[in-house]
């Protein structure tokens, strides 16, 4: 899994709506990104605060996103 869902997340759900795979859950207070995503880049291109990211430096949530 290649996208990451950083902390600049607003949590407006544009993500959750695009998902084709329906990828991308919520998670307590935010969204995460599953396994089951295919890296189609939806969520990236539709994100208004780009805050999905394919950088795994970026990765502000990753203890809360650890085993997506």
């Amino acid at each position: 899994m290649a996208y990451f869902i950083t902390e600049d997340c607003v949590i407006c759900g544009t993500c959750w709506e695009i998902c084709p795979t329906k990828s991308v859950v919520e998670y307590d207070w935010y969204y995460k990104i599953t396994d089951t995503c295919v890296e189609c880049g939806a969520c990236a291109r539709v994100c208004p605060n780009t805050a999905i990211t394919r950088d795994k430096e970026k990765k502000a949530k990753e203890g809360k996103n650890a085993g997506a």
